[in-house]
């Protein structure tokens, strides 16, 4: 992304990305490229789309699909500080909202029932920050759990909008 003077990290630009895959009958790399360069107030980058993006695009995608529910957002690892963890997990859960509302041609689908609930919580997440005085421990504890609700919220998400998806235009 930064080669492409795209400024997003990598963790929002990963909800981006599900979220307009979950939404998006066609959702290809270049439009994910266009999408987070329009965005950033950069230019669309012309030529082919850099491997890693290809990569991440097309790993996403199969996740999404597996069966075997392989999929996982793009976050820092567990060596990173917490707090630069849950503010990777704060910044994922604005791209997927973000995306989810970019593509949404049915948006009362998104309104109602589990994934409606999902995305209202998807907005708290958001906002999530280290709560003061809490031990390491706990705090880590939260936030694995967070992570774990995102991940199967989104391939829950996946699933329900598969219908929706399929009968979308482009």
């Amino acid at each position: 992304l930064d080669g492409l003077d795209i400024a997003f990290d990598a963790a929002e630009a990963h909800g981006i990305l599900c979220g307009a895959l979950c939404v998006r009958k066609a959702y290809d790399v270049q439009a994910w490229i266009a999408d987070l360069a329009e965005d950033a107030g950069a230019a669309t980058p012309d030529g082919a789309p850099p491997e890693a993006l290809l990569a991440a695009h097309e790993e996403t995608l199969d996740a999404l699909r597996s069966p075997d529910f392989e999929f996982a957002p793009v976050l820092p690892d567990d060596e990173s500080l917490l707090s630069d963890r849950v503010a990777a997990l704060g910044a994922w859960c604005d791209g997927f909202l973000y995306g989810i509302g970019s593509g949404a041609s049915g948006a009362d689908v998104m309104k109602e029932g589990d994934i409606g609930e999902f995305l209202s919580d998807l907005t708290d997440i958001a906002r999530a920050e280290l709560e003061p005085g809490r031990s390491h421990d706990e705090g880590e504890g939260d936030y694995t759990e967070l992570v774990e609700f995102v991940r199967a919220g989104t391939q829950l998400t996946w699933d329900e909008l598969a219908e929706a998806r399929a009968n979308a235009a482009g």
